[in-house]
This record gives structure tokens, sequence and C-alpha cells, in this order.
């Protein structure tokens, strides 16, 4: 197996690649930036790609989400929650009190803030395509006045000093990453769905539509964003993730009304949830019996349907 991820060497996501045992023992390469490890995907150059998707004190990584809605058919495999410790990091011989400039990933610059304005606020803050390009960036410069926010595996591996750890904002933050592909992997009982929904036209009351599609069958969202469709400034499209799979009957029958009934829906996988098992599991299986239950009354009504009578 071959596998792209989101790079150089030392990124966080490599580090969510590594917690996966299959996706550590294949051969991976790294691509800069996102877009690139999703086109090499569709290339057929290799089998998945892994690439981050959102975190939990930042939110959406829009260009992934817009990679995957816009200019892909990749469908997601899986996905994966990192916890994510972040390190201010500098040369071998940089105090604290010697940087100016701080540089890494807008998103990590961004959990930071309050760290940052308290310890440094006379620096400024320089975004890089990734925290692992910041360090490499910071180990190849002769200035001693720049550091580096990344996580310890690119210090180690590009020789930087960690001066202070754990400088987020918030603790116990995660990231959570997907693995791109193509298919739909088998269902599990813990599973999500992911869609984007485009409105068949602007109209008052038309999101509640979209969203009683599955309220009404007991199906659970953890996600809803709206993001421009790029068509013209207004125009905006729902990402939308579900519990269930879409073997499920329940997930099928909300995805079925949408299309005919709402708008245009894009399919962007259906695949294994990260993390502790939820109770939403029971919930979806109540609900999918419940459907069948009433699929199969229908049926039985359908079936007294007596034919034409001819004169």
């Amino acid at each position: 197996m071959q596998v792209a991820y989101f790079g150089p060497a030392g990124t966080f996501t490599e580090e969510a690649l590594l917690s996966q045992p299959d996706l550590a023992a294949a051969e991976r390469s790294p691509f800069t930036p996102v877009p690139e490890v999703i086109a090499a995907v569709e290339r057929g150059d290799f089998d998945g790609g892994v690439v981050p998707i959102e975190n939990m004190i930042e939110g959406s990584v829009s260009v992934t989400l817009d990679t995957l809605a816009f200019d892909s058919d990749l469908l997601i495999q899986r996905e994966i929650d990192l916890p994510v410790s972040l390190n201010l990091c500098a040369r071998p011989g940089v105090g604290l009190s010697d940087i100016r400039t701080v540089v890494s990933f807008p998103h990590a610059l961004a959990q930071c803030r309050g760290y940052l304005a308290q310890k440094l606020p006379a620096a400024e803050g320089r975004a890089s395509h990734s925290t692992s390009d910041a360090a490499r960036e910071v180990s190849k410069s002769k200035r001693t006045d720049l550091a580096a926010i990344c996580n310890a595996l690119a210090a180690e591996i590009y020789g930087l000093k960690v001066l202070a750890s754990d400088v987020e904002d918030h603790p116990e933050n995660e990231t959570r990453f997907v693995l791109v592909g193509r298919g739909i992997p088998a269902p599990t009982g813990h599973d999500k769905t992911s869609i984007v929904c485009f409105q068949r036209e602007d109209q008052p009351g038309s999101l509640l539509q979209i969203l009683q599609e599955f309220a009404a069958r007991a199906i659970n969202l953890t996600k809803l964003e709206s993001r421009p469709t790029k068509r013209g400034l207004g125009d905006y499209c729902f990402f939308i993730d579900c519990e269930g799979h879409v073997s499920d009957e329940v997930v099928a029958d909300a995805l079925r009304n949408l299309m005919a009934k709402q708008g245009r829906v894009k399919f962007l996988g259906s695949y294994p949830v990260g993390g502790p098992l939820e109770a939403g599991v029971a919930k979806r299986k109540a609900a999918g019996k419940a459907w069948k239950s009433a699929a199969a009354w229908v049926e039985t009504l359908r079936a007294q349907i007596r034919e034409t009578e001819t004169a």
C-alpha cells in the first residue's frame, strides 16, 4: 500500500498516519499543499491520502472541504482523531527573550494566540505551509530571533530545541484527519456519512426542509457548516455529517429524499467514526428497525391493490 500525506515529514498529519498500524506499514510520501495530496491519489499514484479536516478550536480546514467538494471524486475512508500538543521551538542557543518572529501553520498560530500575547507580545506571527515546514525553515535559517510552533516529532527531525511545550491556549486540543481514497468501506455499526447539499433554490425555510429529512428519521447530525459554492456572492452549500452508513436503510432513505426534493447532493463518504463509541449507535439501529417495519407495512398495503378492471 502506498499513502500520500500532507507534509513535509514531521507534520501532525504524519503523526496521525503513524497512529494507524496499516498506514504506518505502508510506503508514505509527503506532499504540500493539501490539494496536491488529494490530486496524487486522484491520479492513481497512491492508494490513499491523509489530510487534516477539522480542529476542535479553529474548526474546519477549508481547503480540504473545498477540494473534496468541488475538485475531487475521492471518498473519505476513515477519520483519525489525534490529540495535539504544540511546542515553541528554536535552534540550539536561541532563548525565549531572543524571539522576534514566530512561524507556523495558520491554524497552529491561532491556537496559541493567548500564549504569544502573554509571553511574546512584540513577536510577529508569520504563516507557513505546515507546522513541520515551519520547523524546517527555522532549522535552515541563520537568524537567531526566529522560532517555530510545531510538534515534538518535527523538532526532533529538524534538530530544534523546545523552548516551551503545550503552548496551545486550550488543553486537550484535538485535530481530526481523514484518509481519502476510492470506494465505500463496509459498515462497522459505528459509522458516519458526509455529504454536501446544494439547494435547488434559495428560499425561506430551505435549510429547515433539508434538516427535517434527518429529524423525521431520528438521524443525528454531528456537523452542519455552510460554505460558498463559488458560483456567486450569497450562494451557499451545506456540509453535513450524520451518524450512520449509507447501507443503513434509514440513511439511504434520507439521502434519496434529499436528492429528489431538496437539491443536488454530493456524497463524500460513509466511513468508521474516530474516537470512542457513542450512544447514537443504539438510536440508529432503532430508527433503522422502525423504517424497515414501516416499509414492510406499506408493501402489505400495496399488495392489496387490485388490477385495473376492464369493461
